[in-house]
């Protein structure tokens, strides 16, 4: 039998790096990949701004 993820229906885009150094590669990204996500500058406002909770 061959490889059986050959069968999967998704793969992950190439990578560069190894290790924690490891990232998608953006040349083999396309529109496909990655999500909408239109509130993602206000919710970084919000984020942004609140200040930090103080560690007993």
């Amino acid at each position: 039998m061959s490889d059986p993820l050959d069968k999967a229906t998704s793969k992950a885009p190439a990578t560069l790096g190894e290790g924690c150094l490891s990232r998608f590669d953006p040349d083999d990204l396309d529109s496909d990949d990655g999500t909408e996500f239109p509130g993602a500058a206000e919710l970084w406002e919000q984020v942004r701004d609140k200040p930090e909770a103080q560690e007993e």
